[in-house]
């Protein structure tokens, strides 16, 4: 009878010993180095249990929304990804920076996705809780034939499977690279296991494929060839290893390398992370990230990055009050004394692993945790929040492993039994499942999901701008209004506040303080232009028909024009810039501005205003072929005829 507890808690090391015991005494002869005996062990009921539990816990997802954050970007206003997956989309996933990143294989996952569910934010769901399980099982299987300990590398998985933290990186459709990277960072992991067994170069060039393609999804894993050092002490053993251990029986003795080979192995994968650090900067600066009103001296920074090492173990243990954007702290919350505080504890952490330098997954589990953090904590700004729960995806796994194994030996010895450890290890996880049900409730409204940011954090005056947008795409204008100014009192500079704000006043015919708030937001992003173009873009055009309405045509013309010029792929900035054009007398560049537009977004009405302008020119011709476009995508020629007048009329 097989009985599959937490035991194990020894590690590799006790396997190994407790076999050499065995041999001597006669007792068994082991099989056959390297083979687990599936259907001989409970690995794969052990695995579908896991596969049940997180599709479970997960399956609400595939009725939420889109979130209006980064979705956008990502999924449904991407003109590149909505043409679906193909050679065209496939070229520009490669060379692009796009939302100031490079992750091609990101791009072409979200691509597919589109082309099997277009609109429809089930399937995109869908698709990122498979995910999830695969990286759950992935993790599983990797740690199970590195260790040859069921129990423990149950329990690490289950954690990753069923914690709350979790919950961001799955929900949200944004995050697809999340999930992407750590799939290929597990199946190098797995791979590099099988090329230490017996060291050839396909193997090895097999782990260095599977790393670049984590990269291509998403540099976070730039830390791998570390974790391989880390995955070289423990559990492969092949760093400073006691070499007269023999293999225990499931495990094979993988041959022991000197620290120097160790490091000349892994050269190549630096070199992998050297090319996509270079990509990765190059790309923040393109979209002008690493300046400009966000960015913070190091100094601030560091203190930043210290104080969140210690909120992300809290987070670990007390998984409440999670939020899908942290503001930057400020005043009080980056006091010195609690960046003291907290240095102390990540030190008084650190020497205690040190000083149980005996139990290596602890060493393995604590470096996991910090280095993996390292590109995602801010030392280096790439982003306006202080931490993300995302970030915790992958670096939690250096914590889970410390705690299960850590526990696992002290049951041992203790002399726990492995039904009473399992029994309460089955309690913990549902604990954390019910959180992690109710942490993926604020998901399913976006609503909801801004509101619950609102009440967990203070200063947020992301949260309270993407709740008035919320508000505002529910039919709420009042009810966004305040979070707008909420977000400008805390941030005079936000400028997607301050675009609302002006919209706001431009629908009540406000037109001098709609322009007043349009200026804000274009001082606002002067800075980093590119990162910003969209709202930028927005700003100007709203600008220009306002300009327009007082009757201002040249500020109007020149308030399109800098539209276009900011993001060139915005249709209805061309179709303003036509309306001055064509009011001023300008026939020839209406009707160009106009074509422009009817080329990046086709309508009835915009069809309607080209035939105008092609008439009023002489091209009785082409205005006749613009009428029949008209007539070919509407249901209500007249109504779109009315629509075209009243813009005309303006």
């Amino acid at each position: 009878m097989i009985h599959v507890g937490l035991g194990g808690g020894a590690g590799v090391s006790s396997a190994r010993s407790q076999a050499k015991q065995g041999n001597r005494k006669g007792l068994q002869s082991p099989p056959k180095p390297g083979v687990l005996v599936w259907y001989k062990s409970p690995s794969w009921i052990l695995a579908l249990v896991l596969v049940i539990a997180t599709i479970a816990l997960y399956y609400p997802v595939s009725h939420h929304p889109f979130v209006n954050y980064d979705d956008d970007v990502y999924v449904t206003e991407n003109a590149h990804v909505q043409s679906g997956l193909n050679w065209d989309t496939v070229k520009w996933a490669f060379t692009t920076y796009e939302f100031v990143n490079w992750h091609p294989l990101t791009w072409i996952s979200h691509a597919l996705d589109y082309q099997m569910f277009q609109l429809d934010p089930g399937g995109h769901h869908e698709t990122s809780v498979a995910l999830h399980v695969l990286n759950t099982l992935l993790l599983f299987w990797v740690l199970l034939r590195a260790t040859g300990s069921p129990g423990p590398s149950l329990l690490v998985a289950a954690l990753f499977a069923l914690h709350p933290i979790n919950v961001e990186s799955v929900a949200w459709i944004s995050e697809r690279k999340n999930l992407l990277s750590t799939l290929f960072f597990l199946l190098a992991l797995g791979a590099y296991r099988w090329y230490a067994r017996e060291p050839r170069v396909a193997r090895y060039a097999a782990v260095a494929a599977l790393f670049a393609l984590g990269l291509m999804a998403k540099p976070q894993i730039i830390t791998f060839p570390f974790v391989l050092l880390l995955w070289d002490y423990w559990p492969l053993q092949r760093m400073f290893a006691d070499r007269t251990e023999a293999s225990s029986g499931n495990l094979p003795m993988i041959p022991a390398k000197s620290f120097s080979w160790l490091i000349l192995e892994k050269l190549p994968l630096f070199a992998i992370c050297v090319a996509s650090a270079v990509i990765t900067v190059r790309a923040a600066r393109t979209g002008g990230t690493l300046s400009g009103i966000y960015f913070h001296p190091f100094s601030m920074r560091l203190q930043n990055a210290i104080l969140s090492y210690v909120r992300h173990i809290a987070n670990t243990f007390w998984p409440l009050g999670l939020a899908l954007y942290y503001p930057y702290p400020s005043g009080d919350s980056l006091a010195l004394w609690r960046v003291i505080a907290a240095s102390s504890f990540l030190m008084a952490v650190t020497a205690l692993v040190i000083a149980h330098h005996r139990r290596r997954y602890l060493l393995v589990g604590w470096l996991w945790f910090l280095g993996i953090l390292v590109p995602m904590i801010g030392l280096m700004q790439v982003g306006i929040q202080a931490m993300a729960d995302r970030y915790a995806y992958l670096s939690f796994i250096g914590l889970f492993i410390m705690v299960c194994w850590g526990i696992a030996e002290w049951a041992r010895r203790r002399h726990i039994s492995s039904p009473n450890l399992a029994a309460v290890s089955v309690v913990a996880l549902l604990a954390l499942a019910i959180m992690t049900r109710r942490q993926i409730s604020y998901w399913d409204d976006n609503v909801k999901l801004w509101s619950h940011a609102v009440a967990v954090t203070r200063n947020n005056y992301v949260a309270e701008d993407h709740l008035g947008g919320a508000l505002l795409a529910d039919g709420q204008p009042e009810a966004a209004m305040p979070h707008f100014y909420r977000a400008v009192a805390i941030n005079p500079d936000d400028p997607d506040s301050n675009l609302n704000i002006g919209g706001y006043e431009q629908r009540h015919r406000n037109f001098g303080q709609a322009i007043a708030q349009y200026n804000k937001v274009i001082r606002a992003t002067q800075d980093s232009v590119v990162l910003n173009a969209v709202v930028r873009a927005k700003a100007f055009d709203n600008m220009g028909y306002a300009y327009r309405e007082l009757g201002d045509l040249p500020h109007a013309r020149e308030s399109f024009e800098a539209a276009v010029a900011s993001d060139p792929q915005f249709a209805k900035a061309w179709i303003g810039l036509g309306l001055v054009e064509q009011k001023s007398g300008n026939l020839g560049s209406a009707i160009q501005a106009y074509s422009q537009g009817m080329r990046l977004q086709p309508s009835d009405w915009g069809y309607l205003l080209l035939a105008r302008a092609l008439e009023q020119s002489g091209d009785n011709t082409a205005a006749l072929s613009a009428i029949r476009q008209a007539q070919s995508m509407t249901r209500n020629l007249e109504n779109a005829q009315r629509g075209a007048d009243r813009l005309l009329a303006q």
